[in-house]
């Protein structure tokens, strides 16, 4: 997951986009794994996303001990029902690899992965087998003599999906909004109102319209135990005046063109200026635990100010 972050990092800059890659979010399940029979627990999928791509990684090792054969096949199944024997499953693929060569295989099991998220009674697992020309099984497990750590797992599902935002433009209810909402610091919340006897910035630095720096620390704002990559980013800020007449370099609407006519002939008393805000911005992808655990990337639209205007 490290290596489909740094995938998507334009070189030179912070902003990070999933355009590289199959839809706006990918989620790394790790296997419960039994020999070759290998289970994914799918239920934190959303149902309103829809899968794109769904990939077995299978990490093979050398299998020296089996001296005269330089190949085996590999034959992955969908299993049916709680019997864990390959006839008893469908056929997902087939793949002839040498016995010399040690990595990462990855197969291809979309259909049977939105069939289990779709329906999720239906998800008995993968049943990976292993077998020599003449047919005998084996199990491609470590080599004799090698220890293997608790920790490490040899079979990760990930799954690219997208949630229907990526564009949209909309905010509320984004998918900010609903992964993020359990994560604000205690004590505070994402809809208070701010203080009307708050003093406002001093922008006078800023004479006009312009971008600022604005850096977001994940470790400040208590989310560094959750957020695996970035430690924080640069959101910009869009700050100074729309003074009248607006020229072209404050990239004025119309309308606000319009408005600032009305507010500098003070025809109506609720009319102000227009604002300074942001009028493009570009996606980040952050890298993150979710509740179960699962690694998951996603791309969040709208989070870096790359330019400002006067709106």
């Amino acid at each position: 997951m490290m290596d489909l972050y740094a995938a998507t990092k334009d070189s030179g800059r912070i902003v990070q986009e999933l355009n590289r890659l199959d839809g706006n979010v990918v989620r790394s399940y790790a296997g419960q794994s039994n020999g070759a029979f290998h289970y994914f627990n799918l239920t934190s999928f959303s149902p309103d996303e829809k899968v794109i791509k769904a990939e077995l990684r299978w990490f093979r090792h050398t299998q020296t001990f089996l001296k005269g054969h330089h190949f085996y096949k590999v034959d992955l199944y969908e299993v049916l029902d709680g019997r864990v024997k390959p006839w008893r499953g469908n056929l997902i693929t087939s793949r002839l690899l040498p016995m010399n060569t040690t990595g990462w295989e990855v197969f291809n099991i979309t259909n049977a992965a939105t069939k289990w998220i779709l329906n999720g009674g239906a998800n008995n697992g993968i049943l990976l087998v292993s077998t020599l020309p003449s047919g005998q099984w084996f199990e491609t497990t470590v080599q004799l003599g090698e220890a293997k750590k608790p920790e490490e797992n040899d079979a990760y599902l990930v799954v690219y999906s997208t949630d229907g935002w990526r564009g949209s433009g909309q905010g509320s209810g984004s998918p900010l909004d609903l992964v993020l909402e359990s994560k604000i610091p205690h004590g505070t919340t994402g809809r208070k109102r701010r203080s009307t006897h708050r003093p406002p910035p001093d922008h006078r630095q800023f004479a006009t319209c312009q971008r600022a720096p604005l850096y977001v620390d994940f470790t400040k704002i208590g989310w560094s135990g959750w957020i695996i990559s970035p430690r924080g980013y640069n959101a910009y800020q869009c700050v100074g005046s729309c003074p009248f007449p607006l020229g072209g370099s404050l990239r004025a609407t119309n309308h606000a063109i319009v408005q600032s006519i009305v507010d500098a002939l003070k025809l109506s008393s609720k009319v102000e200026q227009p604002c300074c805000v942001p009028d493009v911005l570009h996606p980040i992808s952050l890298l993150y635990f979710d509740d179960e655990e699962n690694v998951v990337l996603r791309q969040y639209d709208d989070m870096v100010a790359d330019s400002c205007g006067c709106h």
